[in-house]
Formats: structure tokens, C-alpha cells, sequence
């Protein structure tokens, strides 16, 4: 019988990304170029032993030098004095023979009535250790529990207000930033008691213990910059051993058990080795990271073998949540057999921390260690602090997950203090509400600066503006199969703007939009882009909208609403946008589209903790999304490109009905004389097609290719692109078909998924994935060809679903409309009636006209 373990629930929504364009340049760069040596694995003994360039060690009130284990030589008072600057009464304690010490260190104390100061001069500037020791006990009329007091820096409050409260040997470390040579650390007594410490550490920190560029936990694309950041030192746990103190690390760091920061005990089981642990040079790794102790054990699943979905291991510690803090997590696979086994998830109070970590793909060895680090903002901080680890589902049934060590180390807030909200020149540190009168202070000066700069350029403005910056004075108008272009002057304001010949819709009044969209209100925002902003808006009619507001003075805006015009005017589609009005009123340029209730796809996958998508829900959207792009490539005279396929242009209606959006990045097709069209490469990172990449020919295999990155979305539930991940998983495109190509693609599917997707149907869409990202478009497939898999993949997972067990083959799959039996011939220029040729199994086709509200589909007869 299995034991039963208590569960701790898993969020299963991965965080989301936005992207850095250079930063993700640089990262394409590395993932492809980046190979593990087969002998970059080593062990501990081939390093050399660190020597730091500072390494002041003094054992205060102590009258002649002690060694420590580890060949620690502590300096006594007498050599030190010329370090200390102090004025008031010269107390060196000594402690009672009738205490018991903890060591030899804490025997003695140097007692301070008055601000002390121990002033060092730092050969390198650079991180360096600050480990102060207390040990409190009587002394004369001195009572070392009751002492209050604060330690700074010139510009940093390390302790305040400080108290030891207890007959323990307390360390308090920290990790500073010296940038001058001069280097003081100042010992102030609370007003009535004194202060006191019997050992001080300063030390150098060895160059490559923290990388100064560390992902942040949430947003996922963000790096914060931890150059100029102070630490202090909160937890540093050896998971699975047992404590160690700075004899057993070659730097002098204390780490403690486990033992009493993790959950669901009875659910985990203590992992050792004897053997020698490697360290891979090439990612920075040494026994100076951590010592080969930590990673020779680690926490691991009792029960690797349970079927319980949930089933994880976690450590709470309590933090202070009005700092940011550094999490450090330390890895090494020792449970294995062999590489290629062990794959699981971590997470950091709730949040996708790390998908799917593979650590043989990333040190391409067994016992070798691996570390990372996050950055946990304090708006995301919550008490306890909260990792965990758990296995990635697995149809093959193996599931377990490591940890191996842990270290939580407290970042400076704004006003350089790690322990209370007050910087060492008394300034607090601001609150939410001085903020807020800050940042109304800015916009209130911007607004009148820019009133200002406003009323200067309309006394200069030329004679015609008003024609210049009209929204008719750049709009083309464009037919739907006329090639004719007619200038602005040539038409009359009304036949220009005519839904009949435009199919522009509705004409709204800025008066009405102002209305509908609460005089413009930023709350009313639903997105952002070159064009300018998107708002909700709601007509006097009750109907909700989304209105698209130009911004004239961005050029890359207008660009894209001509585009999006000349697009949308000859284009409907019910898995297409609507456009349903416009407005052209003086320099104003304003669409305005069907408002789409469920926002983008991509909210409902990762990011925004949104319920979680079903398969069958999935694959209905991504059906949608390809019976919309297939409309787009095969329904006008040259097809048209849509060159932006994305989650987040993919809408979704208050019934989950998928809709292609954003055609400002449209191109139209190549004509029949053409392969393709030459153009500048423009689209989103993660999505781009490497060949029009390369070559800077666009064709309609390009959204093929973009439309693949969709699908792995839709099915691993991660941003195309996460900069904070490996190196090898960056690209989500890549990192997915390197798991194909082993058959192991359903070990990085969304958690939420594991179990609920039937095994053909999950063959078909993987299939169909890796057949839309071939490098060559001429080795990819149609969107009639992607949809047709797509439907197939779902009638398998419906067929599951219902318990079915014939052979699904016996049924009739009818295909969508291909170019193959899709004959352009066959659209009037008006989109007015489209036909289709017969064939074995007939289509119908609805040819609705625009007064019917409806707007044209193609929809297989005997469809889902």
C-alpha cells in the first residue's frame, strides 16, 4: 500500500514574458551556439583554493590571536586597535568561566558606551563579507542580553536597534558593495545601554560568486541589476545533510538543516552520495558556490512512484516583505540512473519558478552541480517564503524531484538599509502614498509643459494642417479586388468614408467615442502599440467596443492604421476581428473594432492566473485561429500574409470563439507570377520564421511558421521567448522540438493537461507542430493542411472523451476548403458570393451580405 502524503496545492499557471529586442539578439546568439564540453565537468580538487585579497579577522576584547578550524587566524584586540576609533570607556569582557561558550571566539567582548568605529582599508573594490559575532553574557555591571544598539556603514544601516535576546552565539552576515578604499563599519549604542561584539569578519568575496544580471521572478523577461545592491544573509539551508559550520566550507559560511523549514515531511526522504561531486567551469561553477557537502544529498520524493498529480515538496521561511530578497537554489542530480530521467518544476511563492528542469541537458552529467538565481521584488514578497519542487507528469511514470540546497539573502531597500525603513541619514523610505503625489506632481508638470509646447506649435502651424494631419489626407481607399487608388481629393468626404465602398461601418462623432470611452479615461486602456492606445468603450446603445485611437505623430502608427484599413475593408471573416466604425474628425484617427470579452489568448494561458484552458477548449481556439489565417491566405486575389501571428493577437469572444486581430503588420500574398514578396523582416521575436529572417522573402509559410510557436503555447503553456530560463529552453520553438525529436515532448506539456489528453490526439497536433517549424517553408504545410490536423487531433480527444473505442480512422474527417480546391476564381471582387467547386464531400459555404450583420465563413457540413 502507498503511504498517503498531505499535499500542498501547485499553481499550475506559468508566469508570463515580455521581451528585450537586443537582449533576446544576444540570447538567439548564445542558445544556438551554446554546447556543454564533455570534459567541462570537474571536480572539487581541481580547483585552487581561494585566497581573498582582504581577509581582516579580529576576535574583539580577546588578548592574543586564536586559530580556528579551517586555519581561521583571528587577530587580538591589541593588533586591531589601530583600526578602531573610539572615545569613550575602553571595556574589554571577559567571559565567566561558568559560561559555556560556544568556542573560544565568543570568550571574549569588546563592550562600547559611546559610537565606535572599526575603520578598514579595502585593497579591491567589490563585494565583500561583513560577518559580525555576538555572544551575550554579564559582565561587571554589563548585561550583554539587554544591550541595544545599531552597526552602519557610511551609507548603509546594517542593524538597528539590535538585540541578541538569547544565550546563543548569534552570526550576523553580510554581503557589501565597497567602492572606496576607506571602509567603516560604526558600532552605536541605543541611548542608556551599550554595544557590543566579540568577532568582526571582512573579507573579499571571491569575483564570480554572484552574477550581477539575475532573472527576476515575475515579470519573467526582467533582469534586475544587482551591482550596486547590498545583502544580508536571512537562510542557508544544506537540503538533506545536516548543519555545517565554516570548517566544513572553504569560505567560512554556516549552513543549517532542513529539518525545520520543510513541509509535508513524511512526503519527502533524505538522498546521499558518497562519490565525487563535478563542477561545470563553464557556468561559473566551483566549490565556491557551495561546498561538495550540499550537493552530495538532497530532498527528494519518498513515494517517486505516486500517482497523486499534486504531489510536491516545499520549505517555508518567514522574511520581512518590505524588502526584495535573492533566492539562491542549488542542484545536483544524485538519484539518478541515468541522464535524460529526472525532470520536474520548481516554484518560489506560487510562481513558476523553473519549467520542466532538466539538469542533465544542462550539465550533460549526473552528480554534477547546478545553481540559479531569482529575484523575488518586494511587491511579490510574501511571508513565509514558499519553494517548492515538484515532478513534470510524465506518461512513462517516472516522477521525482531534488533539492539540494537553499539560500535567501535580504536585499537594501531604497534608502540603503537592511533592517528597518530608515537610511543612515534618517531619510524614510517613501510609502505608496508620497509616490503617488510624486508621480501626480510629474504629470501634472508634464501636462502643463506639454500645453505649452502644444500652444507654440499651433501658432506655427502651416495654412493646410487640417488637411495634412486628417485621417482622409493618408487613408487609401481601397476595394476589395480593385487595384485603383484614388487621392483624397478626388472624392467628396462622404463618398470617401462610404461603408458601402470602404467597408469602414459605422461613422462615430469624437463626441460619441469620448463618451464611450469615459473622456478617454487610462483605466479604459486594453492595450498598447505604435499606433497609440486601445481603450473599452461602451456606445450609447449598450454595445461594448474597443476603439483603436491613432497618434499622428507617430509614423509607424499611421503606417499600420493604413494597413489595417486596406486590410480590414475587403476582409470578413467569422474568425476574423470586426471593424465596426470610424472617426475623422480634425487630426483624430479612430477605429473601432468588436470587443472581444476574453481578451488574448495568451491570459489564458500563462501570466495571468487565469483559470486553466482545457484540451478540447485549446484545440477549439487553435482551430479558429487557423480557419482565420487559412480565410486570410486563400480568400482574395493574392492572399493575404498577416506577418504578426501571436497569442496575444489571437481574441478570444465572451464564448471562447478565436479571432485573428492586429493586421498592421499585413502584407498582401505573392501573385501567381511570384514566390514570394520581398520585404523588411518585421514581427515579434520567438514567432519569426528563420528563413524570412535570413532571406527577407515573406511568403504565407512565414505565419505557418509563427502559427507552430502558437500551437507549442498553447500546449506547454510558456512564452515563446523567457530570456530567465537556460540558455537551451530560451526559445521555446527549439527547446520543444529537441524534446520531440526524442518522443518526450508530453514531459513539458502544462502541468494542468497531464492525464487529460487522449495519446493520438496528442500525436496528430505534435505532429502537426513540428511539420509548421521545418526551417524550410517549402517543407512546411498549408493552413489547410494545419487546420485539417487540427481537427483530426480533435475529434480523437472527443472520441476519448466519450469513451469511444472504434477506430476513429472509419469515421469521415471532412477536410476544410484547401488552395488546392480553392479557386480565386471563384470570389467576386466584392465579397459579395464566394462558390466552391464540388467535390466527394460537399462544403457549405454561407454567402451573407453586409446588411445580415454576419460576415462570411467556411464551415465543413459534417464539422464538430
Amino acid at each position: 500500500m502507498k503511504t498517503k502524503h498531505k499535499l500542498t496545492p501547485l499553481p499550475f499557471t506559468p508566469t508570463p514574458t515580455s521581451t528585450h529586442i537586443m537582449g533576446i539578439l544576444l540570447i538567439f546568439s548564445i542558445t544556438n551556439s551554446f554546447v556543454i564540453a564533455q570534459d567541462d565537468a570537474v571536480p572539487a580538487k581541481s580547483f585552487p583554493v581561494f585566497t581573498p585579497e582582504d581577509n581582516f579577522l579580529i576576535d574583539c576584547g580577546a588578548t592574543s590571536s586564536i586559530t580556528l578550524p579551517g586555519n581561521k587566524v583571528f587577530q587580538p584586540d591589541q593588533n586591531a586597535a589601530k583600526y578602531l576609533s573610539y572615545s569613550g570607556k575602553d571595556v574589554q569582557a571577559c567571559a565567566s568561566e561558568k559560561i559555556n561558550v560556544p568556542s573560544t571566539l565568543y570568550a571574549n567582548a569588546k563592550v562600547f558606551t559611546t559610537e565606535a568605529i572599526y575603520t578598514f582599508h579595502a585593497s579591491t573594490s567589490g563585494l565583500h563579507w561583513i560577518r559580525l559575532h555576538f555572544f551575550p553574557f554579564k559582565y561587571e555591571e554589563y548585561d550583554l542580553k539587554t544591550a541595544k544598539f545599531s552597526v552602519k556603514t557610511d551609507n548603509l544601516v546594517l542593524l538597528r536597534d539590535f538585540q541578541t535576546g538569547k544565550d546563543e552565539a548569534v552570526v550576523k552576515e553580510f554581503v557589501v558593495n565597497v567602492t572606496s578604499e576607506r571602509f567603516a563599519i560604526k558600532f552605536e549604542p541605543a541611548q542608556g545601554s551599550v554595544a557590543f561584539v566579540n568577532a568582526i569578519e571582512f573579507v573579499t568575496v571571491p569575483a564570480k560568486m554572484l552574477d550581477y544580471s539575475v532573472p527576476i521572478l515575475f515579470p519573467v523577461s526582467q533582469r534586475f541589476d544587482l551591482s550596486k545592491t547590498n545583502f544580508q544573509t536571512m537562510y542557508r539551508l544544506n537540503v538533506g545533510g545536516p548543519a555545517l559550520d565554516s570548517t566544513n566550507d572553504t569560505l567560512g559560511r554556516n549552513w543549517m538543516s532542513d529539518n525545520q523549514f520543510r513541509n509535508n515531511a513524511t512526503g519527502a526522504e533524505v538522498s546521499t552520495q558518497a562519490s565525487a561531486i563535478n563542477y561545470l567551469k563553464s557556468s561559473g561553477g566551483s566549490p565556491l558556490i557551495a561546498p561538495p557537502t550540499v550537493y552530495s544529498s538532497a530532498i527528494k520524493m519518498a513515494d517517486s512512484e505516486t500517482t497523486l498529480a499534486n504531489f510536491n515538496i516545499s520549505w517555508s521561511m518567514d522574511i520581512d516583505t518590505i524588502y526584495p530578497h535573492l533566492i539562491r537554489l542549488h542542484f545536483c542530480d544524485i538519484i539518478s540512473k541515468a541522464l535524460n530521467e529526472l525532470y520536474f518544476n520548481v516554484y518560489i511563492n506560487d510562481k513558476m519558478a523553473i519549467s520542466g528542469l532538466d539538469l542533465s541537458s544542462l550539465t550533460n552529467h549526473l552528480s554534477t552541480a547546478f545553481y540559479k538565481d531569482f529575484v523575488v521584488d518586494s511587491s511579490m514578497v510574501s511571508n513565509p517564503l514558499v519553494v517548492r519542487v515538484a515532478p513534470v507528469n510524465d506518461a512513462q511514470g517516472f516522477r521525482n524531484a531534488i533539492l539540494n540546497g537553499l539560500e535567501v539573502f535580504r536585499m537594501n531597500n531604497s534608502v540603503g538599509s537592511l533592517d528597518g525603513e530608515y537610511g543612515v541619514d534618517g531619510q524614510k523610505q517613501s510609502g505608496p502614498s508620497k509616490t503617488v503625489a510624486y508621480v501626480g506632481f510629474a504629470m501634472m508638470f508634464g501636462a502643463f509643459v506639454g500645453l505649452g509646447a502644444m500652444a507654440v506649435k499651433w501658432q506655427k502651424r502651416p495654412q493646410d494642417w487640417q488637411k495634412r494631419n486628417s485621417f482622409s489626407s493618408w487613408l487609401l481607399p481601397v476595394h476589395a479586388g480593385d487595384s485603383t487608388v484614388m487621392s483624397s481629393s478626388s472624392r467628396s468626404k462622404s463618398q470617401f468614408f462610404s461603408s458601402k465602398n470602404m467597408g469602414l461601418g459605422q461613422y462615430f462623432s469624437f463626441v460619441e467615442l469620448s463618451d464611450a470611452t469615459r473622456n478617454w479615461e487610462p483605466s479604459e486602456i486594453i492595450g498598447v502599440g505604435g499606433f497609440g492606445n486601445v481603450y473599452y468603450g461602451e456606445l450609447d446603445d449598450g454595445t461594448k467596443v474597443a476603439v483603436k485611437r491613432g497618434n499622428p505623430q507617430s509614423e509607424q502608427g499611421i503606417n499600420e492604421f493604413q494597413t489595417e484599413i486596406q486590410m480590414l475593408s475587403k476582409l470578413r471573416h467569422r474568425h476574423l476581428v470586426s471593424l465596426i466604425g470610424y472617426c475623422d474628425e480634425s487630426a483624430e484617427m479612430i477605429l473601432v473594432y468588436e470587443f472581444m470579452q476574453n481578451g488574448p489568448l495568451r491570459d489564458h494561458l500563462y501570466g495571468k492566473n487565469m483559470p486553466p484552458l482545457s484540451w478540447k477548449q485549446r484545440l477549439d481556439i487553435c482551430i479558429g485561429a487557423a480557419r482565420g489565417l487559412h480565410y486570410l491566405h486563400t480568400g482574395a486575389s493574392t492572399g493575404i500574409i498577416h506577418r504578426d501571428v501571436k497569442t496575444t493577437n489571437i481574441l478570444l469572444d465572451e464564448n471562447f470563439v478565436a479571432k485573428m486581430a492586429d493586421f498592421g503588420l499585413s502584407k498582401d500574398g505573392p501573385t501567381t507570377e511570384q514566390t514570394h514578396v520581398s520585404t523588411a523582416v518585421k514581427g515579434s521575436f520567438g514567432y519569426l520564421d528563420p528563413e524570412y529572417f535570413r532571406k527577407q522573402q515573406l511568403t504565407d509559410k512565414s505565419d505557418v511558421y509563427s502559427f507552430g510557436v502558437v500551437l507549442l503555447e498553447a500546449l506547454c503553456a510558456r512564452p515563446a521567448i523567457n530570456p530567465s530560463l537556460p540558455r537551451e529552453q530560451v526559445n521555446l520553438a527549439e527547446w520543444a522540438m529537441q524534446w520531440k525529436r526524442k518522443g518526450l515532448l508530453d514531459k513539458i506539456i502544462d502541468p494542468t493537461l497531464v492525464g487529460h489528453i487522449d495519446p493520438e490526439s496528442m500525436k496528430k497536433f505534435a505532429e502537426a507542430t513540428e511539420k509548421c517549424l521545418a526551417e524550410y517553408g517549402v517543407d512546411r504545410p498549408t493552413m489547410g493542411d494545419v487546420l485539417w490536423n487540427l481537427e483530426y487531433a480533435l475529434q480523437m480527444q472527443e472520441a476519448s472523451l466519450q469513451g469511444k473505442t472504434e477506430d476513429i480512422d472509419n469515421k469521415a474527417i471532412v477536410a476544410p476548403i484547401s488552395p488546392s480546391t480553392f479557386t480565386h476564381a471563384n470570389v467576386t471582387t466584392d465579397n459579395k458570393h464566394i462558390s466552391s467547386p464540388e467535390h466527394k464531400n460537399p462544403t457549405e459555404v454561407q454567402a451573407i451580405d453586409d446588411k445580415s450583420g454576419a460576415f462570411a465563413q467556411f464551415e465543413p457540413i459534417n464539422g464538430r
